[in-house]
């Protein structure tokens, strides 16, 4: 059966699913593989929930006899092609956002930027992968104005794999940095592999939303119709701001070529996100959207799921940052928390994950960073802050459990305190003793 075929009967279908527990009358279950799973066990139950059709890939639990079951090599390639089949059914105009640090929070300030005057379809959480990039492509219908795609890599292709579902016709990438190296193999395995963005941009007709002030960005951009943000100052830039105060949340001002500025009161931490305001400004003022509503929206924007929020317990002050860590984003953090001004100052840090080879060098780096700052209260979870810490004068913890141990005995109080690290090391379950 052709992709075309698959598609329609998709039609027929009301949505899709992966997931066997949420199968039903009117969805389309993709039978997905994985690690300790095999969707294909499961298409019989999910016709029987009413499933209309179910594709699959094991031979051997296939009925030729029954209709309802699609019979194909790879059932994640076919999600793949019919997504981007549906893509191009619908020609709404796609904006792929993908990056090291910053694209959530990007993609959702766009989308709150975009949502003011237009229908738009975007990424639901952090479903930026192989299967959650076709997925959300496969919520498209005619009544969406745009598509908001973020796009999310760990190893070389994965970006590539995905701009071919999404197909984007406008494109930005955040920044790049040092995030999964074990994966990439070098800092310019991630530039490669976040640059299969503008790869498409240029082999399509596409246009880049790009930060002048990204040395490494404006490397990569070469050759492609840029629309540019960043510090004021510079000529040709669409959209220009700067950080006003971080005390704690960011306050900055903004405004296009030659016109009025613009503050703006977020209630986001870490000056560092000023670049993804003025990315999603600069984003709908070129759809359109005015600049009054882009202000608002900003404004209005609440961040969520451990990114950058503020936490009051009844005896401290959390910047909870703990979604995940690489040694930008740590840095950043650090550097940010630095500039907030509070009387008693606390850090708990986890090990950044995945870097490899460079692991041990880029824990050292941090732990530089902290004494240059001259911070006193660090907690540093994990053992590969261990191996290079012994002898910083810091608390050091073998796991998340031994913290909280400490923090039960010792009851911290008045305290302003940083939570940062991979989110494998679970620093959120500190909260509660915090």
């Amino acid at each position: 059966m052709t992709v075309e075929d698959i598609y329609g009967r998709l039609k027929q279908c009301t949505g899709v699913t992966t997931d066997s527990r949420k199968c039903g009358p009117g969805l389309m279950f993709f039978a997905l593989k994985g690690e300790r799973f095999d969707g294909n066990e499961f298409v019989r139950g999910a016709l029987e929930q009413g499933c209309p059709f179910a594709v699959m890939d094991n031979a051997a639990l296939y009925d030729k006899d029954d209709s309802r079951m699609i019979l194909v090599d790879n059932v994640l390639s076919t999600l793949q092609q019919v997504a981007a089949y549906h893509r191009r059914a619908l020609g709404t105009t796609v904006i792929g956002i993908t990056g090291t640090n910053g694209k959530t929070t990007t993609k959702e300030l766009t989308a709150a930027v975009m949502s003011t005057t237009y229908n738009i379809l975007y990424t639901q959480g952090n479903l930026n992968n192989s299967i959650g990039v076709p997925l959300t492509v496969l919520g498209l219908n005619a009544r969406h104005d745009y598509a908001i795609v973020e796009m999310g890599a760990s190893h070389p292709g994965d970006i590539k794999e995905l701009v071919e579902v999404s197909q984007p016709d406008f494109g930005l990438i955040t920044n790049v940095g040092k995030a999964h190296l074990l994966g990439f193999g070098s800092f310019e395995g991630v530039k490669r592999t976040k640059g299969e963005l503008y790869d498409w941009l240029r082999e399509h007709g596409g246009t880049a939303f790009v930060n002048r002030d990204n040395e490494h960005l404006q490397q990569m951009c070469a050759g492609l119709p840029l629309i540019e943000y960043g510090k004021p100052g510079q000529d040709g830039l669409s959209v220009e701001g700067e950080v006003l105060e971080c005390n704690p949340f960011v306050k900055f001002r903004w405004r296009t070529a030659g016109g009025p500025w613009h503050t703006v009161q977020t209630s986001l931490i870490g000056a560092y996100n000023v670049d993804n305001a003025l990315a999603a400004i600069t984003i709908g003022l070129k759809f359109g959207v005015s600049e009054e509503n882009a202000s608002q929206a900003v404004a209005g924007y609440k961040p969520q799921n451990n990114r950058s929020q503020l936490t009051q317990t009844g005896r401290n002050s959390l910047v909870v940052d703990a979604y995940n860590a690489n040694p930008t984003s740590m840095a950043a953090a650090i550097e940010n928390f630095d500039m907030i001004k509070a009387q008693d100052k606390m850090l708990i840090l986890g090990d950044m994950r995945e870097l490899g080879q460079v692991s041990a060098d880029e824990h050292r780096r941090i732990v530089d960073m902290l004494k240059q700052k001259g911070f006193e209260t660090v907690w540093l979870v994990g053992s590969e802050f261990a191996a290079v810490a012994a002898d910083s004068g810091f608390r050091l913890f073998a796991d998340v459990d031994q913290v909280n141990k400490a923090l039960e005995q010792e009851k911290i109080k008045g305290k302003t305190i940083l939570i940062k690290g991979s989110n494998s090391i679970g620093l959120t379950k500190t909260i509660t003793n915090l």
